[in-house]
């Protein structure tokens, strides 16, 4: 029988939610080939940003996992949503943000490589090359891009992490990296474990 998803976020954030899953949001550059180096930086999504109705639709995990062993979890690009299943079965189900367009897209499988609650974000060199004004290093805090919560991906520079811009979530306008609400990575921080695998379809 189908597990109900769990989805318990403040009134505040299930509100914004909510409205944000009807707009169109947070922000990566890429650099190098294939898709394979990008990373997380804010950007001003006012005037780039294309408002489409999403559809919220909550998954299976069968289809798929062939395991639940540490957890697994589920970006669903089209949805903008988060899925994720605890060893056990329990699902929980997260809006998030997600890139911008298809080049910047990537599909496929890994799993979280470092977990890192009060993230620090610095610009790769190409990026500091091509905006000579981005400062080089952003410090943990109200103003880091990453949120309060990262989870580092095998892919390198990829993360899931939180936002203090919570008008991102629900919205293409990430460069590469998939952001929840801080109340929502930090629960989702606390699920998950090093080796725990993820899928992003």
């Amino acid at each position: 029988m189908k597990k109900r998803p769990e989805f318990t976020p403040s009134r505040r954030g299930f509100i914004g939610g909510l409205a944000a899953m009807a707009a169109a949001g947070p922000t990566l550059a890429r650099q190098g080939v294939n898709n394979a180096e990008t990373t997380e930086v804010e950007r001003d999504i006012s005037h780039s940003v294309r408002h489409n109705i999403s559809s919220f639709r909550s998954l299976e995990w069968q289809p798929h996992f062939s395991t639940l062993s540490k957890g697994a979890i589920l970006v669903d690009i089209t949805s903008r949503a988060l899925h994720f299943w605890t060893e056990e079965g329990t699902y929980y189900l997260f809006p998030s943000s997600v890139p911008l367009t298809e080049d910047l897209t990537r599909r496929g499988r890994t799993s979280i490589v470092r977990k890192v609650e009060g993230p620090e974000w610095r610009p790769t060199p190409s990026m500091l090359e091509r905006n000579p004004e981005w400062p080089k290093y952003i410090p943990p805090g109200p103003d880091n891009p990453l949120g309060t919560h990262a989870l580092y991906l095998s892919w390198q520079y990829y993360r899931i992490h939180g936002t203090h811009d919570t008008r991102k979530i629900g919205r293409r306008s990430s460069n590469g990296c998939i952001g929840l609400y801080n109340e929502h990575i930090a629960r989702l921080y606390g699920m998950t474990s090093v080796g725990t695998q993820v899928l992003l379809i």
